[in-house]
């Protein structure tokens, strides 16, 4: 079987073409994201959390509002209380992020217990019966309504078969139910049951590159940052909001813009610095400064190339503003 492993955000090639105008950021305001205090990334980042297995996603997401002291946290995305595995959590104003990362593609590995003995290419038949758009019907202990709906399987990978048990890594559209695949692949094959489950992708967020932590990881830098000054695991933990962006395409725009963009305003074409090609009519959209901050993430009402060619009218429609007002006042 052909090896596919990728989301769809991570096969898309970008490319950043510069408008027509040049365009210089302000040193006396804003601050490129990987430059900010680590008392404001614990107020405002994200961190990247090893959910273990037992507690809740809500629960977890408790413990780490605890651990930092904060007012707020929220997660991307339920997990049931023995899956472990990838779990954004956003801190303080970054929560809203989280909504952003709800409909962002997830990955799985997945054991799976086979009632009987079916042959190896039977099994592989059926699996390739439930790779690509499917039909669903969330369980009956789920947050959404119960009704059949399609999903998209963008692949699923066989690892290992050991008799009557199937290692399988699979990537899915966001809100699809594995339990429940693991279920209707079963129904096909004389009945099946979800062993065990990990979820290793999330949107951005993956196992890879150290930036996945534990709880345990997420208590001892925040003692060693309050209680020692050293706050050198304390800023791997809490990454930058901006890298839960990392996946969409993306529109930077000059400081003369950003005010009124932070007070909801709509963004203009003239506003524009560069941005990103591919980007299509309804696409959802990061807005960033020329610092690569997060100003708003909202809907392109134009593709690249109109918003290229154009010298004015409207580019995009901001649907949750993160810059604080007065980051870059106007000019006067």
């Amino acid at each position: 079987m052909e090896k596919h492993d990728s989301l769809p955000f991570e096969k898309v090639k970008r490319e950043t073409l510069i408008k027509k105008r040049d365009a210089a950021t302000s040193t006396d305001h804003g601050c490129s994201p990987n430059e900010r205090q680590t008392e404001d990334l614990v107020s405002y980042g994200i961190i990247n959390l090893d959910k273990p297995a037992g507690p809740t996603s809500h629960q977890v997401t408790s413990y780490v509002r605890d651990i930092l002291g904060v007012k707020k946290c929220g997660h991307s995305g339920t997990l049931d209380p023995n899956v472990t595995g990838i779990l954004p959590i956003a801190v303080g104003r970054a929560t809203r992020i989280v909504q952003l990362l709800l409909t962002a593609g997830k990955e799985y590995i997945c054991l799976m217990h086979i009632h009987k003995e079916v042959p190896e290419e039977r099994l592989r038949q059926v699996i390739a019966e439930f790779t690509g758009k499917i039909k669903q019907l969330p369980p009956v202990r789920s947050s959404v309504k119960r009704q059949l709906r399609e999903r998209t399987v963008y692949y699923f990978e066989v690892l290992e078969i050991d008799g009557k048990d199937v290692l399988f890594k699979v990537g899915t559209q966001a809100g699809t139910y594995i339990r429940k695949l693991v279920s209707d692949i079963g129904g096909k094959v004389g009945g099946a049951h979800m062993v065990e489950l990990r979820r290793t992708k999330a949107g951005p967020f993956n196992e890879t590159g150290g930036t996945v932590a534990t709880l345990q990881d997420v208590s001892d830098a925040y003692h060693y940052y309050k209680n020692e000054g050293n706050d050198k695991l304390i800023r791997r933990i809490i990454q930058p909001v901006e890298n839960a962006v990392a996946h969409i395409p993306k529109i930077w725009v000059m400081d003369s813009t950003i005010e009124s963009l932070c007070h909801g305003a709509p963004l203009h074409v003239p506003g524009i610095a560069k941005l990103e090609s591919g980007i299509r009519k309804g696409d959802t959209i990061a807005i960033m400064s020329l610092k690569d901050e997060l100003i708003a993430y909202g809907k392109a009402t134009e593709d690249s190339e109109k918003i290229l060619k154009d010298e004015k009218g409207l580019a995009a429609k901001p649907e949750a503003v993160f810059m604080k007002e007065g980051t870059y006042p106007r000019l006067k």
